[in-house]
């Protein structure tokens, strides 16, 4: 499994339609993808929510990125990301 940090945008639609049952929903999306939502955030600023999700690959990552703005229309920016311990190996070979 690789990880990835999704960056999610509301809309004025989408804030309306804030609730547990659409983020129950949302974690259903990820686990038909054989994914987990290993944290989420809601955040102050630019971005309105982060999700740190852990999915098996990139074209995973992109259904689930896209799977979630269908559902939500919430606007998603996805990233791969991996821990600094593996960053530094990978720098370091």
């Amino acid at each position: 499994m690789s990880t990835y940090v999704l960056f999610g945008k509301y809309t004025p639609e989408s804030i309306r339609g804030v609730s547990a049952k659409r983020t129950e929903e949302a974690d259903k999306l990820i686990r038909s993808l054989g994914g987990e939502i290993k944290a989420g955030y809601a955040l102050l600023g630019d971005t309105d929510l982060l999700f740190i999700v852990e999915l098996p690959d990139n074209d995973t990552a992109i259904k689930a990125s896209a799977g979630l703005t269908k559902l939500t229309g919430i606007g998603f920016r996805t990233a791969p990301a991996v821990t600094i311990k593996e960053f530094d190996r990978l720098l370091s070979s």
